[in-house]
């Protein structure tokens, strides 16, 4: 195939591992991931976690569901780095030539979910902190987020290179502001809300942190398929988690700890409000700074759906994030998007089993994948994926507190297990009953 394309529009492997020809720098790839998790969402979830828990809690929190994010998606990361293969490639190897196409799918559709969810949200805060027309803002967002997005991957490095920076700036200012007023050195004291409604357990802090990224994480071979090889791609997934996704927890812990969040029971850490009244000139980068950092979530998620729909259509990234983009943003200016967060939430407790069988599989099982026959559907892989998903929504719905994502990731990975060496077994003695 050619892969020869112009200086501006680079050729994106939809259907193909990058050759290494292809591949980018450690660095490049890594500020695709570092820009990803640098976001004002996790700034809020750290103070919301930190209002229901109290400060060391929730340090612990944030740091052990960024143990298990590395672990999930540095995995994956490594398998992409090695092969080049991109989540859809993957797929069809674990869940067979039809299978992948659900998983694919499904993942593809989640992902467009929240980038609707965060266009129509740089609507809301762009509204409710400057006073603009939120319709009119959230249509201008879909613009500028599909159009770097058509750029492809190497548009969302550099937005990340402007992003992440920019967060830990703009958050450092917010902290140097609240300092005037407020003493540091109590953070530690905190010891939460103490309200018994709506308390959170240590469990579904740790869910709440790794169901952010389940996402777009199980879909990370997307991404890191540019690294030069398996230890780069793992360096770039080391680099969002836990490095850049605890750094901007962190901001949300330190601001609700301190007692300086606005609203800190459902806003958070958001420490946007905190950069207002300022002067002319920090008003205008917070503004920019809305746009820049929400885009970064947004390109992300509207990357993965395209290069999802592109493979399983057979046709181009690029006309997929135009379409993609648009249904998008359309669901954004309907106020769909507010309807969203608790069904994506309790999706994210369901897709973390797919990279589960796909860990397995593709990684600790390697001998027996390489050398399997292509298969259309692969029943043992779906079913592991039920079982995980089942005990994951059964602990959702009855002991949230003990991790619901971490008991879907572990039963699905157990299942899978067992359920091949037991088709082995069978295999074998089906074998030794042909040849009596």
């Amino acid at each position: 195939m050619n892969h020869k394309s112009s200086p501006a529009l680079e050729q994106e492997f939809e259907h193909e591992p990058v050759p290494l020809s292809h591949r980018h720098s450690t660095r490049s790839v890594s500020a695709v991931w570092f820009g990803f998790p640098m976001i004002l969402t996790n700034a809020l979830f750290g103070g919301i976690i930190t209002w229901h828990l109290g400060f060391w809690p929730a340090l612990i929190a944030i740091l052990l569901g960024n143990l298990v994010l590395f672990a999930y998606v540095g995995a994956l990361s490594w398998f992409a780095g090695e092969t080049g293969m991109n989540f859809a490639l993957q797929a069809k190897r674990t869940f067979g030539t039809k299978g992948y196409i659900l998983v694919s799918g499904f993942l593809s559709t989640v992902v467009i979910g929240w980038y609707a969810f965060q266009t129509g949200l740089t609507g809301t805060v762009i509204n409710q902190t400057f006073g603009w027309n939120a319709l009119a803002v959230t249509a201008l967002a879909m613009v500028l987020y599909t159009g770097v997005t058509f750029l492809g991957v190497r548009a969302l490095s550099v937005l990340g290179m402007i992003a992440a920076p920019l967060f830990v700036v703009l958050g450092l200012v917010a902290l140097w502001l609240i300092g005037e007023n407020h003493d540091f050195s109590t953070i530690t004291q905190w010891h939460g809300s103490g309200s018994a409604a709506g308390a959170m357990s240590m469990g579904t802090a740790v869910t709440m942190v790794v169901a952010g990224f389940a996402d777009s994480g199980t879909m990370t071979a997307d991404f890191t398929r540019w690294s030069k090889n398996g230890r780069s791609a793992v360096i770039a997934a080391f680099s969002a988690f836990p490095l850049a996704n605890v750094i901007s927890y962190l901001f949300g812990v330190v601001i609700v700890a301190v007692g300086a969040a606005v609203d800190p029971a459902s806003n958070g850490g958001n420490f946007l409000p905190m950069l207002m009244g300022h002067g002319a000139l920090l008003s205008t980068i917070a503004f920019l700074f809305v746009f820049i950092n929400l885009g970064s979530v947004c390109t992300h998620c509207l990357y993965n759906g395209a290069v999802g729909f592109s493979h399983l259509f057979s046709s181009k990234m690029r006309l997929w994030t135009l379409i993609l983009g648009a249904i998008g943003g359309v669901l954004a200016l309907a106020g769909v998007w507010s309807y969203f967060l608790e069904w994506l939430s309790l999706l994210g407790i369901v897709v973390p089993p797919f990279g589960a069988v796909m860990i397995v599989d593709l990684i600790f099982m390697a001998k027996v994948s390489e050398k399997r026959p292509t298969r259309r559907l692969r029943g043992s892989a779906f079913a592991a994926w039920a079982i995980g998903s089942l005990c994951a929504v059964l602990a959702h719905l009855a002991f949230p507190q003990f991790g619901e994502a971490v008991i879907g990731l572990v039963t699905a990975a157990i299942s899978y297990t067992l359920i091949v060496k037991m088709q082995g077994k069978v295999t074998v003695q089906s074998m030794e009953k042909e040849n009596a």
